[in-house]
């Protein structure tokens, strides 16, 4: 998920690529066409005055592919982006940018389904673990689980807030044996990972 899958760096090299396709009376890109750029990226799709817009696919060198919309050269619209390390993302873009509502498959199996907001997890969201079956529902804020959620395991779920990726302040753990457990985080012995939350430490709790 790291590699950002931009072509901006590619604008200068664009213009010293070769070209098949369609062009308009003035001589630029319009329509349908086919550009090998130096670098060996490759794009395929429609032109408007010489700038990629509209439905088209992408490929870079590494093996990362776009496949989707796009907007004065910018990934903008519905589109699909297949990263070189296996993972996926299928959703909205804006200049560039994941925004809006998609889904992101990681080369782990993990999935992310909900709302982004500038490349990050923003807003409201469900992220499932493959490995453990949990999953994670609520909001997000730049990638980080914050503000009302729940975490749901195989046979309990925390209700609460979270901050940071961590549970934070007054909540509940329900068990499908029937029963709650209602407290407030103020430390928590659990242990956390950028994503997942280590079910073997004990929370704990104070009366209200």
């Amino acid at each position: 998920m790291s590699f950002s899958g931009s072509e901006d760096l590619n604008e200068e090299l664009s213009k010293l690529a070769s070209y098949e396709g369609e062009r308009n009376d003035a001589g630029q890109r319009h329509g349908v066409g086919r550009s090998v750029l130096p670098n060996g990226d490759m794009y395929q799709g429609r032109y408007e005055h010489g700038e990629r817009h509209g439905q088209g696919t992408y490929r870079f060198k590494n093996g990362a592919v776009y496949v989707g919309e796009y907007f004065k050269n910018l990934k903008h619209g519905q589109g699909t982006f297949y990263y070189p390390d296996g993972s996926k993302y299928e959703g909205l873009w804006v200049n560039d940018l994941r925004q809006g509502r998609g889904v992101y498959t990681y080369s782990n199996g993990d999935t992310y389904d909900g709302e982004w907001l500038n490349h990050f997890r923003h807003g409201q969201g469900k992220y499932c673990y493959k490995n453990t079956g949990s999953k994670y529902v609520g909001s997000w804020v730049n990638g980080k689980m914050q503000s009302a959620g729940e975490y749901i395991h195989a046979n309990h779920r925390y209700q609460g807030n979270f901050f940071n990726n961590k549970p934070n302040g007054a909540g509940k753990f329900v068990f499908d044996i029937g029963c709650e457990q209602h407290g407030e985080f103020q430390e928590s012995q659990q242990n956390f990972s950028d994503d997942e939350w280590d079910e073997t430490g004990a929370p704990r709790w104070v009366p209200r």
